[in-house]
């Protein structure tokens, strides 16, 4: 396998000592050779700067210096990669090993691709596994429909993101996926099926946890974004239904996990209403906000406890036969 490409990785973090450490060392332990690092920092006060400092001689360049967020910071290392092809990792999610030598060779067999993309598996704030979440060969129109790929999944090819622009900074909780967006408009995106690079980590501090109720009107805000861009007007003229439905889906989505059933299922019937197909996706989700509206949130969480419990047994005793 090829590996004569410079990788450069990208770290944003704010005040995430309790995880830093780990997501640096996912990173500086991969198997593959040409790798540079950067750690961005937004003038974290709770000990994080210590744990950079400590990791220094093993990175490419970092700083720790106030920014308006995550975009800004990831940005920061944008303007500074100088990698054949680039990626970012947030501070509280990691890469499994391996995955930086697989990530070059899809790019590598790839080479139209703008970014390749793998499943994601999430963690909850002790490390342990309990979901996977699988995607598909998804392009330029599954996206538009609100199709969301994993972050910490991604590596793109840097002649593209140069292309494309760097992360919009007026986002705050959909930039990624705004930045694919316009990435998949060049070319189609490449999955690679059965590839597992990165866990997200879900804990009651991630954005999506502590402030998943702010997803709604960003998502929102895209679709008219994607509706108004004469970059996306060609298959946007087409799929209107689609885009709204999917942004009401994704909105709905982000709901239940701020605990808002009721509001979740106001979204899903506007999907619904817009285009049956798009909503009916999360049917299981709607039967869970149908029952967190009626009062029984908590048989549901009890079901999702049961079916995080049998994914992380079942994950755990495939690690030990390997």
């Amino acid at each position: 396998m090829p590996e004569s490409a410079f990788v450069s990785i990208i770290t944003p973090s704010f005040n995430q000592a309790r995880y830093l450490e780990q997501t640096m060392r996912s990173v500086l332990e991969q198997d593959y050779p040409r790798i540079e690092y950067w750690v961005i920092d937004g003038g974290s006060t709770d000990g994080s700067v210590d744990i950079i400092q400590r990791y220094a001689p093993k990175l490419t360049g970092w700083i720790s210096e106030k920014d308006s967020g995550q975009a800004e910071a990831v940005n920061k290392g944008f303007t500074r990669a100088s990698g054949e092809y680039v990626a970012w990792l947030n501070s509280d999610d990691l890469y499994y090993p391996g995955a930086l030598k697989e990530a070059v060779r899809a790019l590598e067999a790839n080479p139209n691709a703008p970014f390749v993309f793998s499943d994601v598996e999430s963690i909850d704030g002790t490390g342990k596994a309990f979901n996977r979440m699988r995607y598909g060969s998804w392009g330029l129109a599954d996206l538009m429909r609100f199709r969301i790929i994993g972050q910490p999944g991604v590596f793109m090819r840097r002649s593209a993101l140069l292309e494309a622009g760097f992360l919009d900074t007026s986002y705050h909780y959909i930039l990624d996926h705004h930045l694919w967006l316009r990435l998949a408009v060049l070319q189609e995106p490449c999955y690679i099926p059965g590839a597992l690079w990165a866990a997200a980590r879900v804990h009651p501090d991630a954005k999506n946890t502590a402030q998943a109720a702010a997803f709604a009107p960003e998502a929102e805000r895209l679709a008219e974004w994607l509706l108004a861009d004469p970059r996306f007007s060609l298959l946007a003229s087409r799929m209107e239904k689609q885009i709204r439905a999917g942004a009401q889906r994704f909105s709905a989505f982000y709901l239940m996990e701020a605990d808002q059933p009721k509001a979740a299922l106001a979204h899903y019937a506007r999907s619904f209403r817009l285009s049956p197909d798009a909503a009916l996706q999360d049917w299981r989700r709607i039967l869970a906000a149908a029952a967190g509206a009626l009062g029984l949130g908590a048989l549901t969480r009890k079901a999702r406890q049961v079916r995080r419990e049998r994914y992380n047994s079942h994950t755990a005793s495939e690690r030990t036969d390997k």
